[in-house]
């Protein structure tokens, strides 16, 4: 049974990094809601956070990864540094082991996915200030699997995965990030994330430069 919030804890100062409006109206709602929790600075992209961030030095930052530009991960990685008492918790739609362990091996200390109650959340933020390393069941029993049954090595950081490559040539088709989202079963925030990995890879800055990059490494599969 989660424990009920102390009006004598002290204040946790929030930030939050969220791109999406809806999203973030929410949680600056949860965090205004809360008695114990502040709101301490609001950015809507990696850009914004690491210059908006550092001298606020908030307590707990609530990240998004698929972020427009650079990604909530590399936003941590970055923050980190500059903010090595901060705890970042990672707020996400994606549960897959890449982005779960690229976050932590940012830096982040819990792992959330999108859409858990207002509750749950404000009581993650509790126990991660209390030492804690939140996450959501999912993200749990992924860890767990991982320590029981060891995974195939990591690829190259400059190899695409399957999963890239597949994104990757549905975009060089001239596919539409709702066409390829539809044609894989997965929503657009998702492939923005796949398409911001791609590009930090291939080191290309445009779609352009990605395809390009692509064609000259990747020629056609065979039919």
């Amino acid at each position: 049974m989660n424990a009920p919030p102390n009006p004598s804890a002290p204040i946790t100062r929030v930030a939050l990094v969220e791109d999406i409006a809806n999203i973030r109206e929410e949680l600056k709602q949860l965090v205004a809601g809360t008695p114990e929790l502040e709101l301490h600075g609001v950015a809507t992209s990696g850009e914004e956070a690491l210059l908006l961030l550092p001298p606020l030095r908030p307590d707990v930052v609530l990240m998004d990864i698929g972020l427009p530009g650079i990604s909530g991960i590399e936003c941590v990685r970055q923050l980190k540094e500059i903010l090595p008492i901060t705890e970042f918790m990672m707020l996400t739609i994606l549960d897959d082991h890449e982005s779960v362990y690229a976050s932590l091996q940012a830096g982040a200390t819990g792992y959330l996915v999108k859409g858990l109650a207002a509750e749950r959340l404000a009581e993650s933020i509790r126990e991660l200030r209390a030492g804690g390393s939140p996450m959501s069941s999912s993200i749990a029993r992924r860890v767990v699997q991982r320590l029981i049954r060891p995974e195939p090595l990591p690829l190259p950081e400059n190899q695409l995965s399957l999963r890239e490559e597949q994104v990757l040539r549905m975009l060089a088709a001239g596919q539409r990030y709702k066409e390829i989202a539809a044609d894989l079963g997965l929503s657009v925030h998702t492939v923005r994330t796949h398409i911001h990995r791609i590009y930090g890879k291939l080191q290309a800055q445009t779609k352009a430069e990605a395809v390009r990059k692509f064609r000259t490494n990747f020629p056609p599969q065979s039919k």
